[in-house]
């Protein structure tokens, strides 16, 4: 019996990563209005100019109908599954694919799948999913898969820092009265994912100097706990990322990745958000 492992769209792994893992995916939605649209049929350019237009959408989790499919399709194959999604804090769809699991569950009473909770999103989630898929892939047993993803989580983390801070405000992802002393004072804050939810690391004059802090922060983490791997995120500002991405490759002569953060996260943050995802050796949390 073999493994296989389920994500959600908002992990942004790569096409090709996904093709060579054999990692499976259900897509979270947007909707504008009665115009829903599946976040891997969209792209951030037509995204972004349909939010001009038409306003900030709402978004939604996976249809149970798509859960069901992908779970069974597994299950009936013979395999096991090991499902890992973006926060409980930030989407229902953690609750719902326990929901799908004992659905499954009741059709097939030996299915053996596992529900993780990743507490963040994008490629914090996305490393996750990766480890698992590796360990998948060499023939581990259900138990070392869940544990790989388990212990990445531990080893993460997600620096970002958005343009401006109109998206968060009007999301809700943080406070309405941080939001404005920020765009008050020209204060760029240095966000992260903690516990399921966004929070502040730390607050900067300028979005340059903000961008040399999470570099430090980083590198702290780093000297102290040990090198992972980094994965660059950005939202339509490439070059921007190409020079972060240099900037640290120069430090820790490492290759880099850049990976573009998809409209459902984004919707939240908003263009010009650039990041920093990142694990460790050594447990951070």
């Amino acid at each position: 019996m073999a493994v296989q492992v389920l994500t959600d769209s908002t992990s942004y792994i790569s096409k090709e990563i996904k093709e060579e893992l054999n990692i499976r995916m259900v897509s979270l939605s947007l909707s504008f209005g009665s115009d829903s649209i599946r976040e891997v049929d969209i792209d951030n350019d037509l995204f972004y100019k349909k939010m001009d237009s038409y306003g900030i959408p709402t978004s939604s989790q996976p249809s149970i109908g798509e859960l069901y499919n992908e779970m069974l399709a597994v299950i009936e194959k013979g395999d096991s599954l090991c499902c890992i999604f973006l926060s409980s804090e930030m989407s229902g769809t953690f609750s719902t694919g326990q929901l799908v699991k004992e659905m499954v569950l009741e059709k097939h009473k030996n299915a053996r799948i596992e529900i993780i909770d990743s507490r963040s999103n994008s490629m914090q989630l996305g490393l996750a999913v990766i480890m698992a898929a590796r360990e998948a892939k060499a023939n581990k047993t259900l138990e070392e898969v869940k544990e790989a993803a388990l212990e990445n989580i531990q080893r993460s983390r997600f620096l970002f820092i958005p343009e401006n801070l109109k998206y968060l405000k009007k999301g809700g992802r943080i406070g309405g009265a941080s939001a404005l002393i920020g765009d008050l004072f020209g204060i760029i804050p240095i966000l992260t994912v903690e516990n399921g939810i966004t929070t502040v690391v730390t607050k900067v004059r300028t979005k340059k100097k903000a961008v040399l802090s999470m570099i430090d922060i980083m590198l702290d983490n780093i000297s102290k706990y040990g090198l992972g791997e980094v994965i660059i995120h950005h939202i339509n500002c490439l070059d921007e990322a190409k020079e972060l991405a240099q900037l640290i490759k120069e430090k820790l002569k490492v290759n880099i990745d850049i990976i573009a953060i998809g409209p459902v996260i984004g919707l939240h943050v908003g263009p010009g958000t650039i990041g920093i995802v990142y694990y460790t050796q050594k447990a951070l949390r």
